[in-house]
């Protein structure tokens, strides 16, 4: 079953509870001359989100599809990486260089959760309601010292089914406790958990394989292929603008087809 554009839409956003907000002030665009100046989303996160190379193909990361639903004078700088956790990421100094770059005005998403599940790993693992939230609070502390704002998104979900086609969640505790943190801190949450695990619902057992990783030497259920990559990204633009983070001035072709041939994957 092939899904349009405004069926995949509407089941995702059905999904969302009630009230769903973010605060604060939409992505201002202009300066004293009514100038529109580029800005810089920055990604902090993992490899679903991460920017992938030559030799990792079809394997893509939603941060490259972000860029086509921008308009031009908001840039991507994806830090993201695989296998990081919120506290790896940190502790591996990979947040120095974003608080360096980042400006007033600029945004810094942070999507963390799919390794700071793994708790066996004293390198990576964090306990939702604890660690999490502290490593979480680091980003959050030094975007706002930088005249940034931060906005929190839960991790996308992976496919997995239940033997009645039910599209099954996988983050245990740790979307949750984005939630509660991005409540408490009064700051934006993209919830594409939420989302996400209603498309893969929606669309299917079958169908869900044409949006990950699948190939003949390959049966990912985490990653995503261009397909998979461009669908996520249009939830995370859409949400930005449902949330009231960017304008809708900001973005663009939120309900056009974006061609598998925009992605491209550069040598590493």
């Amino acid at each position: 079953m092939s899904l349009t554009r405004r069926q995949i839409t509407t089941a995702a956003l059905a999904a969302l509870p009630l009230g769903f907000a973010a605060t604060g002030p939409a992505f201002a665009a202009s300066s004293g001359s009514g100038a529109r100046r580029m800005r810089t989303i920055y990604i902090a996160g993992d490899s679903t989100a991460a920017q992938k190379y030559a030799d990792a193909a079809p394997e893509t990361g939603w941060g490259m599809a972000l860029p086509f639903f921008l308009h031009r004078d908001v840039a991507v700088a994806n830090h993201a990486m695989n296998g990081r956790s919120s506290k790896s990421f940190i502790d591996e100094g990979r947040l120095v260089p974003i608080l360096e770059a980042i400006r007033p005005g600029d945004l810094l998403i942070v999507q963390f959760g799919h390794n700071d599940e793994k708790t066996a790993d004293p390198a990576r693992g964090t306990e939702p309601w604890t660690t999490y939230q502290d490593y979480l609070r680091q980003y959050l502390d030094g975007a706002r010292a930088r005249g940034a704002r931060p906005v929190l998104a839960t991790s996308v979900e992976r496919r997995k089914f239940d033997a009645a086609g039910n599209a099954v969640p996988t983050h245990g505790d740790y979307p949750a406790a984005m939630r509660a943190l991005a409540d408490e801190e009064g700051v934006a949450l993209l919830d594409i958990q939420t989302l996400s695990i209603a498309l893969w619902q929606k669309l299917g057992v079958e169908e869900t394989k044409k949006y990950f990783n699948w190939t003949e030497t390959e049966q990912d259920n985490t990653h995503f292929n261009p397909p998979g990559a461009i669908a996520v990204a249009r939830l995370v633009a859409e949400q930005l603008v449902a949330g009231g983070v960017l304008a809708t001035r900001d973005v663009r072709r939120l309900d056009d087809e974006i061609p598998e041939s925009w992605i491209t994957w550069p040598e590493a």
